[in-house]
Protein backbone atom coordinates (compact mmCIF):
# COMPACT_ATOMS: atom_id res chain seq x y z
CA UNK A 1 0.00 0.00 0.00
CA UNK A 2 1.25 3.50 -0.79
CA UNK A 3 2.07 5.62 2.19
CA UNK A 4 -0.93 7.53 3.45
CA UNK A 5 -0.87 11.34 3.64
CA UNK A 6 -2.20 12.20 7.09
CA UNK A 7 -4.98 14.83 7.13
CA UNK A 8 -7.98 15.60 9.38
CA UNK A 9 -10.10 13.48 7.00
CA UNK A 10 -7.87 10.39 7.37
CA UNK A 11 -9.82 7.53 8.94
CA UNK A 12 -8.18 6.09 12.05
CA UNK A 13 -8.49 2.57 10.60
CA UNK A 14 -6.49 3.58 7.50
CA UNK A 15 -3.92 5.43 9.60
CA UNK A 16 -3.25 2.42 11.83
CA UNK A 17 -3.20 0.00 8.89
CA UNK A 18 -0.42 1.99 7.21
CA UNK A 19 1.31 3.29 10.36
CA UNK A 20 0.64 0.76 13.17
CA UNK A 21 3.46 2.35 15.19
CA UNK A 22 1.21 5.41 15.73
CA UNK A 23 -1.25 3.51 17.92
CA UNK A 24 0.60 4.17 21.19
CA UNK A 25 1.09 7.81 20.27
CA UNK A 26 -2.64 8.21 19.57
CA UNK A 27 -3.60 6.48 22.81
CA UNK A 28 -1.27 8.81 24.70
CA UNK A 29 -2.89 11.93 23.25
CA UNK A 30 -6.25 11.60 25.04
CA UNK A 31 -7.74 9.20 27.61
CA UNK A 32 -10.70 8.51 25.30
CA UNK A 33 -8.36 6.96 22.74
CA UNK A 34 -7.67 3.99 25.06
CA UNK A 35 -10.74 2.48 23.40
CA UNK A 36 -8.49 1.75 20.41
CA UNK A 37 -7.31 -1.32 22.29
CA UNK A 38 -10.85 -2.79 22.29
CA UNK A 39 -10.87 -5.13 19.24
CA UNK A 40 -14.58 -4.73 18.51
CA UNK A 41 -14.56 -0.95 18.73
CA UNK A 42 -11.37 -0.89 16.70
CA UNK A 43 -13.02 -2.86 13.88
CA UNK A 44 -16.12 -0.68 13.81
CA UNK A 45 -15.59 2.87 15.02
CA UNK A 46 -12.12 3.42 13.55
CA UNK A 47 -13.40 2.66 10.05
CA UNK A 48 -15.80 5.62 10.12
CA UNK A 49 -14.00 8.05 12.44
CA UNK A 50 -11.65 10.63 10.94
CA UNK A 51 -8.75 12.24 12.78
CA UNK A 52 -10.71 15.50 12.81
CA UNK A 53 -13.63 13.76 14.51
CA UNK A 54 -11.30 11.97 16.93
CA UNK A 55 -9.69 15.30 17.84
CA UNK A 56 -13.15 16.62 18.77
CA UNK A 57 -13.83 13.53 20.91
CA UNK A 58 -10.47 13.89 22.65
CA UNK A 59 -10.78 17.65 23.12
CA UNK A 60 -7.64 18.17 21.04
CA UNK A 61 -6.67 20.79 18.49
CA UNK A 62 -6.93 18.96 15.17
CA UNK A 63 -3.97 20.79 13.62
CA UNK A 64 -1.68 19.92 16.54
CA UNK A 65 -2.84 16.31 16.54
CA UNK A 66 -2.39 15.81 12.79
CA UNK A 67 1.00 17.53 12.78
CA UNK A 68 2.30 15.39 15.68
CA UNK A 69 1.31 12.26 13.73
CA UNK A 70 2.76 13.63 10.48
CA UNK A 71 6.05 14.52 12.17
CA UNK A 72 6.34 11.01 13.65
CA UNK A 73 6.19 9.42 10.18
CA UNK A 74 8.36 12.01 8.42
CA UNK A 75 5.65 14.12 6.77
CA UNK A 76 5.91 17.92 6.72
CA UNK A 77 3.73 19.92 9.08
CA UNK A 78 0.74 21.69 7.62
CA UNK A 79 -1.18 24.75 8.79
CA UNK A 80 -4.69 26.06 8.49
CA UNK A 81 -6.35 22.70 8.95
CA UNK A 82 -10.09 22.62 9.32
CA UNK A 83 -11.53 19.45 10.76
CA UNK A 84 -13.12 20.19 14.09
CA UNK A 85 -16.65 18.95 14.46
CA UNK A 86 -19.40 21.15 15.83
CA UNK A 87 -20.21 19.30 19.02
CA UNK A 88 -22.80 21.11 21.16
CA UNK A 89 -21.93 20.67 24.84
CA UNK A 90 -24.15 23.51 26.11
CA UNK A 91 -27.73 22.72 27.11
CA UNK A 92 -29.89 24.16 24.31
CA UNK A 93 -33.14 26.09 24.71
CA UNK A 94 -35.09 23.37 22.88
CA UNK A 95 -34.26 20.66 25.44
CA UNK A 96 -36.58 19.64 28.26
CA UNK A 97 -36.87 16.27 29.98
CA UNK A 98 -40.54 15.92 29.07
CA UNK A 99 -39.77 16.10 25.33
CA UNK A 100 -37.73 12.85 25.39
CA UNK A 101 -39.94 10.23 23.72
CA UNK A 102 -37.42 7.55 22.77
CA UNK A 103 -34.13 6.22 24.14
CA UNK A 104 -31.51 4.12 22.37
CA UNK A 105 -28.55 2.67 24.26
CA UNK A 106 -25.92 1.93 21.59
CA UNK A 107 -23.33 0.42 23.92
CA UNK A 108 -24.44 -3.20 23.36
CA UNK A 109 -24.66 -2.65 19.61
CA UNK A 110 -21.08 -1.35 19.53
CA UNK A 111 -19.82 -4.27 21.61
CA UNK A 112 -21.43 -6.64 19.10
CA UNK A 113 -19.56 -4.86 16.31
CA UNK A 114 -22.66 -3.19 14.87
CA UNK A 115 -22.93 0.40 13.66
CA UNK A 116 -25.83 2.27 15.30
CA UNK A 117 -25.93 5.09 12.73
CA UNK A 118 -28.89 3.86 10.70
CA UNK A 119 -30.99 2.92 13.73
CA UNK A 120 -30.39 6.30 15.37
CA UNK A 121 -31.02 8.33 12.19
CA UNK A 122 -34.19 6.33 11.53
CA UNK A 123 -35.41 7.08 15.07
CA UNK A 124 -34.68 10.80 14.60
CA UNK A 125 -36.68 10.84 11.34
CA UNK A 126 -39.68 9.39 13.18
CA UNK A 127 -39.69 12.14 15.81
CA UNK A 128 -42.56 14.59 15.88
CA UNK A 129 -41.60 18.26 15.99
CA UNK A 130 -40.16 19.36 19.33
CA UNK A 131 -39.76 15.73 20.46
CA UNK A 132 -36.34 14.43 21.49
CA UNK A 133 -34.40 11.17 21.07
CA UNK A 134 -31.96 10.26 23.85
CA UNK A 135 -28.98 8.12 22.87
CA UNK A 136 -26.60 6.59 25.42
CA UNK A 137 -23.03 5.95 24.21
CA UNK A 138 -19.63 5.08 25.72
CA UNK A 139 -18.00 8.07 23.94
CA UNK A 140 -19.01 11.11 21.91
CA UNK A 141 -20.19 9.61 18.60
CA UNK A 142 -18.75 12.35 16.39
CA UNK A 143 -19.34 10.62 13.02
CA UNK A 144 -23.01 10.09 13.89
CA UNK A 145 -23.39 13.67 15.10
CA UNK A 146 -21.72 14.97 11.93
CA UNK A 147 -24.13 12.89 9.84
CA UNK A 148 -27.14 14.19 11.79
CA UNK A 149 -25.94 17.78 11.37
CA UNK A 150 -25.64 17.20 7.63
CA UNK A 151 -29.29 16.14 7.62
CA UNK A 152 -30.33 19.30 9.47
CA UNK A 153 -30.88 17.82 12.92
CA UNK A 154 -29.77 19.46 16.15
CA UNK A 155 -28.11 17.76 19.12
CA UNK A 156 -26.79 18.21 22.64
CA UNK A 157 -24.07 16.08 24.24
CA UNK A 158 -24.18 15.64 28.00
CA UNK A 159 -21.15 13.98 29.56
CA UNK A 160 -22.13 11.67 32.40
CA UNK A 161 -18.67 10.10 32.88
CA UNK A 162 -15.59 9.19 30.83
CA UNK A 163 -17.46 6.05 29.75
CA UNK A 164 -21.00 7.40 29.37
CA UNK A 165 -22.48 10.19 27.28
CA UNK A 166 -26.08 11.15 26.61
CA UNK A 167 -26.72 12.60 23.19
CA UNK A 168 -30.06 14.26 22.62
CA UNK A 169 -31.34 14.76 19.06
CA UNK A 170 -34.21 16.82 17.71
CA UNK A 171 -35.38 17.42 14.13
Amino acid sequence: MDKLVITPKTKIWDLLEVYPQLEEMLIGMAPQFRKLTNPLLRKTITRITSLGQAAAVGGLNVEDMVNRLRKEVGQDEVGGLDGQSNINLARPEWYNDGAVVNEIDVRDMLHRGEHPVHEVLSAIKKLDDSKVLKMIAPFIPVPLIDKSLGLGHRHWVKKISEEEYFVFFIK
